[in-house]
């Protein structure tokens, strides 16, 4: 087998450019994960992402909102580092673990109100934006607003390159993330060969 062509940086070795950003992301986390230092090797990348997310979550959906877009575009895209780390994340804000089992799993939420945001995001990527007007209308019945639905969609395309570029570099679930209790079960639909330090 080709061995991987894509270096996992450290601060030391990665790109001028990429420098900053691995530094914060090593101060966010206590350490560097794999996919942030494999991304390294296109500073734009990296960078690119941490800014996106940093919109994403200045938005005005919730956190638990949020993270529900996340994991539908992660375990749709089977990227098993980002389930891992936002099941992690889902249980610090003390959601059901009923909830993180079955967004892992693919499954309808028992709160409707969720389920409607994993609906709404499915519609978006599995209809490229192109939404039924009846899938648009249940999303705002649950309360939410036209700025909300665009906030999916810049979720949507935050995880999608955070996700894409960590299969493509086939980075790894990192030990301090696999030694928590979500972190090392697979993820429904599809082999999970790489992960996203998101």
């Amino acid at each position: 087998m080709t061995e991987n062509p894509f270096t996992e940086h450290t601060l030391e070795s990665a790109p001028d450019a990429a420098r900053r950003p691995l530094e914060r992301i090593q101060r966010g986390f206590g350490y560097i994960p794999s996919a942030a230092a494999r991304m390294a090797a296109s500073p734009q990348l990296l960078e690119g992402f941490q800014r996106a997310n940093a919109l994403f979550e200045a938005g005005t959906l919730d956190p638990p909102a949020r993270e529900v877009v996340v994991m539908t575009v992660a375990t749709r895209n089977s990227c098993r580092l980002c389930v891992a780390l936002h099941s992690a994340r889902l249980a610090a804000l003390d959601a059901d673990p009923d909830l993180v089992a079955d967004l892992r799993a693919r499954r309808p939420l028992g709160d409707a109100r969720l389920e409607a945001v994993r609906v709404f995001t499915t519609e978006v990527l599995d209809r490229s934006g192109d939404v039924a007007q009846e899938a648009l209308d249940a999303f705002f019945a649950r309360g939410f607003t036209p700025r909300q639905a665009l906030e999916v969609v810049l979720g949507v395309g935050t995880y999608t390159l955070s996700t894409l570029a960590n299969r493509l570099t086939r980075a790894p679930v990192d030990a301090q993330l696999a030694a928590r209790p979500t972190g090392a079960q697979e993820v429904s639909g599809g082999p999970c060969r790489a992960g996203a330090a998101s």
